[in-house]
Parts: C-alpha cells; sequence; structure tokens
C-alpha cells in the first residue's frame, strides 16, 4: 500500500496565502470504520488530490461514502474522464448541506496513474 507523504500546498486566494500540510498517513486512516471519508473540513486546495488518491489505493472491489458539504460533480467527471469504468459512483444523500456518494473501484487501473490535473474545486 502507497503512503500519503507530506505535501505543503501553497493556495492563494483573494490575495491571502494559506499554507496547508496533509499528514503522513495511508489514506485508509482517512476513512471511519463505518467507511465514511468526511472531507467537509478540509480546505479545497487539499481535498480534491487527496479523494483522487484514495480512489487509487482502493482494492478493485472496495469501497468507501464520500461525505461532502456540496455535490463533487466536477469530481465525478474527471474520474470517469480519467479512468472510463473503473469505478461506480452512487448517491446515498443528495441534500443541499450534504451530499454522500459511495465510490466503489470496479476495476483495476495502471499502477503508474497519475492523478489528472485539478479542477475548480467543487468536492
Amino acid at each position: 500500500m502507497k503512503l500519503l507523504t507530506p505535501a505543503t500546498f501553497n493556495h492563494d486566494t483573494i490575495k491571502q496565502n494559506m499554507n496547508t500540510t496533509i499528514p503522513t498517513t495511508p489514506a485508509e486512516n482517512l476513512i471511519g470504520p463505518d467507511k465514511v471519508m468526511d472531507v467537509r473540513e478540509i480546505p479545497c486546495s487539499i481535498k480534491h488530490g487527496l479523494i483522487l488518491r484514495t480512489c487509487l489505493e482502493l482494492p478493485v472491489g472496495g469501497h468507501f461514502i464520500l461525505l461532502n458539504g456540496r455535490d463533487p460533480v466536477h469530481l465525478y467527471d474527471q474520474i470517469s474522464t480519467s479512468w472510463p469504468g473503473a469505478f461506480g459512483w452512487d448517491y446515498l444523500v443528495k441534500q443541499p448541506d450534504e451530499v454522500r456518494v459511495k465510490i466503489t473501484k470496479l476495476n483495476a487501473v495502471k499502477e503508474d496513474s497519475d492523478l489528472p490535473a485539478g479542477h475548480a474545486c467543487s468536492a
């Protein structure tokens, strides 16, 4: 299993600098025993890549439930374009302030798959 490496992200938004560090933990440690990955409080500059990495690290047949404060439709578009047919995306809850999506790895992706270039954060 690959470990997440510590990374500092510099994000300049409206002339304010945000420096945020991702902890060095396996992605599975970010997912609770109920398989929920709550990203509502994670800064946008980090969460998108973190979710994509978590998807890639899943074993085939594995899943997690993404909990977010809004619909991560751009994330869905990015996953389905980058890895067609590799992941299932099932909405469990779709409310204005709470969205839960079950993401399941259906097929293997190439070991050397790079994370796709980021889009505006909607995750």
